[in-house]
């Protein structure tokens, strides 16, 4: 598939980690440091436009590694980017940790998948079919 990008950032196209990653790395395109403090969120900028294939959309995913060291997330997750928007591709995070972060201009601070989806066409009815769950609702499926 092919996407057609603009790009006003200071850093390379995005680009896939290996052969096999399902994401591109979304880096900050800022002109200074960003400090986020404990429960703080942020947009940050990527200087990237795409045009995305109706019936396509991407989604904005947390990296596990900043994730994981640093408790900074995507506060979406995962944002949807549907395929008629045309602004500038901004990253929402959250720092979940206690400390600050700070971003610096070039960091990877997402990831991007894009992903074919349906639009459901609505049908109208009196009752469900029934199932074994049922409705049973968060948990319900667990091992007892």
């Amino acid at each position: 598939m092919k996407i057609r990008i603009i790009t006003q950032s200071q850093h390379e196209l995005p680009t896939y980690g290996s052969k096999a990653s399902a994401g591109v790395d979304l880096r900050a395109n800022i002109e200074k440091s960003i400090r986020v403090g404990s429960l703080e969120k942020v947009v940050v900028p990527t200087g990237l436009f795409i045009e995305i294939p109706i019936g396509y959309e991407a989604q904005v995913r947390p990296r596990s590694g900043l994730a994981f060291k640093h408790g900074i997330t995507v506060l979406n997750s995962p944002g949807t980017i549907d395929a008629d928007y045309r602004g500038e591709i901004k990253v929402i995070l959250v720092n979940l940790s206690k400390d600050t972060f700070v971003i610096e201009n070039g960091e990877r601070i997402a990831q991007m998948v894009i992903a074919a989806h349906e639009q459901a066409e609505w049908i109208e009815v009196e009752r469900l079919d029934e199932t074994e769950r049922g409705a049973g609702g968060f948990g319900s499926t667990g091992v007892k």
